[in-house]
């Protein structure tokens, strides 16, 4: 009896994630178990080249969906909600007229119809001067271009415009009436003075903005206890449920791996990727290569993102795994495992083939959204696998051109943690282990993000005093060494692979050009 009574007590937090492709909730327990988890996929609108949209009420309805079957399951398993934290992707934009109703779809991160207008931002003083105040490179990835566009290709929208958020904002403004942003988030925009934690006026200024068109900054910890009522109802929340605003999904993704000291370097691969360290201050370089994201005013976050990560082997599943996928699915496997596995019978290297992985443009470190994938080096007994081993060797090659360029601006790399889908796949980590020469270590949930937001919840609660005490609730599971032969392989097809998009860049930049004709 008294062991039921216990059971019946354990204490829960919920972390969402908003993510590119869907939002999961996750229950976790205050020591850190994973308890339950739901997701919610929901698609991508491109109606022209360069275009990335999604329906923020599609978004919306996902996080109501997630929340609704987490919390009951939460009640049915008699625990104890301490609260909802909040994690989300970067750099969308959505605009709203004076009423807040919507004037346009959510515009993500991988829209580069802002091209131009980055391009030509980032080639001035004023630009890189934005860049060493905002931390955020000068991308059609981030805000900053973004209302640019809009405001010199839609007048007549802009001059409609009275708010620009994001998409946790929205869900926020939602759930509680209010527009506020957090730090994280902010930070991200290339509009936010991560030194002052303020609007940056010289940002708004290129832009077109006021501070007031613009969420109210807050911190990751900031916290509302008063969900309107209709959606207390909807959701089957106790009364005065706090809901915790939590962070971006990169910052969080470090927290979540407790990837919290100098030289631990995270590596997210999901639809996209990104390469990041933690630092007590921001920092900057010359050749605008890495971001500075905060997550606590003692807290930042290093690194680069890249567009192409499991979106890429997504794209080569459906075109050329089609049937495959189909049977698959029928029985409930993954079809994932397949391509990995014909990727499994090629050795290091897929015979001399190399793929270049931009299919989307490419953000760090290239930070060209004209840069195109291709397959170099095939000869007459390529096979499909071969195709698959240098599509996974890619995007890991990809990935680790930025960790080259993190550490000569953050110092060595000592130890790598590695979250995301891809570390499900033992394949890939070990591709992985063996570009770096490093062992890669995974946690016990590969939902880092969500769990990064349960810390923080955490945190904003009370439940523990500091966010390095996240390292007594993060287990790791298993841990991958590299093997010396493969890496020495991988150095010889990196260097190759280094040295092709310097030499094809200009032949991008063309082909971009002719896509873009009428």
């Amino acid at each position: 009896m008294l062991n039921r009574q216990v059971y019946m007590q354990q204490e829960t937090i919920i972390g969402v994630d908003i993510g590119t492709t869907s939002t999961k909730a996750v229950a976790f327990g205050v020591d850190g178990k994973l308890l339950f988890q739901y997701a919610v996929e929901y698609p991508i609108y491109s109606s022209q080249p360069g275009y990335a949209e999604q329906d923020p009420e599609q978004v919306f309805k996902a996080v109501l969906q997630t929340l609704q079957v987490i919390v009951e399951k939460i009640r049915q398993a008699n625990y104890s909600l301490l609260g909802v934290s909040f994690s989300s992707a970067m750099h969308s934009l959505i605009v709203l007229d004076a009423a807040d109703n919507l004037l346009t779809n959510c515009i993500i991160w991988a829209d580069t119809r802002s091209n131009l207008q980055a391009e030509k931002l980032k080639q001035t003083e004023t630009g890189y001067d934005i860049y060493l105040h905002t931390g955020t490179p000068i991308h059609p990835m981030s805000v900053l271009p973004k209302l640019i566009w809009l405001r010199e290709q839609q007048p007549d929208l802009f001059a409609k415009a009275a708010r620009f958020i994001g998409i946790k904002e929205y869900v926020w403004h939602k759930l509680f009436g209010e527009f506020i942003v957090d730090h994280s988030v902010a930070s991200a925009t290339g509009l936010f003075n991560i030194f002052h934690l303020t609007w940056h006026n010289p940002a708004l200024q290129i832009a077109g903005i006021s501070p007031q068109q613009l969420s109210k900054p807050v911190p990751a910890t900031y916290c509302n206890y008063n969900l309107k009522p209709n959606y207390e109802e909807q959701l089957h929340l106790p009364e005065n449920t706090p809901f915790i605003v939590g962070a971006n999904d990169g910052c969080l993704a470090n927290l979540g791996a407790n990837a919290m000291d100098d030289g631990h370097l995270t590596i997210t691969i999901g639809t996209s990727g990104a390469v990041r360290v933690m630092a007590r201050q921001p920092a900057t370089d010359r050749q605008q290569r890495i971001f500075s994201y905060i997550l606590t005013p003692e807290h930042y976050v290093l690194g680069g993102a890249v567009n192409n990560g499991g979106v890429v082997l997504q794209w080569f599943r459906d075109t050329f795994y089609s049937s495959e996928t189909a049977t698959a699915k029928n029985h409930n496997e993954d079809p994932y495992a397949l391509l990995c596995n014909d990727a499994a019978t090629v050795p290091a290297g897929a015979n001399g083939l190399l793929f270049l992985p931009y299919l989307f443009g490419e953000r760090a470190p290239v930070w060209d959204a004209s840069a195109s994938a291709c397959f170099v080096g095939m000869r007459f007994g390529h096979t499909r696998a071969h195709f698959v081993r240098a599509l996974l060797e890619g995007i890991t090659f990809n990935i680790y051109s930025v960790a080259k360029a993190l550490e000569q601006v953050a110092g060595a790399v000592s130890k790598v943690y590695a979250n995301g889908g891809f570390s499900r796949s033992a394949l890939w980590v070990q591709l992985l282990a063996d570009v770096f020469n490093k062992e890669v270590h995974l946690t016990e949930t590969y939902e880092s993000s969500a769990f990064g937001a349960a810390i923080v919840g955490l945190y904003a609660l009370g439940k523990i005093d500091k966010l390095e005490d996240a390292a007594k609730l993060v287990t790791i599971t298993k841990t991958y060494t590299p093997n010396p032969e493969n890496h020495q392989r991988y150095q010889k097809n990196y260097k190759i692979f280094e040295e092709l998009y310097t030499k094809l860049k200009d032949t991008f930049s063309q082909l971009d050009d002719l896509r873009n004709e009428p």
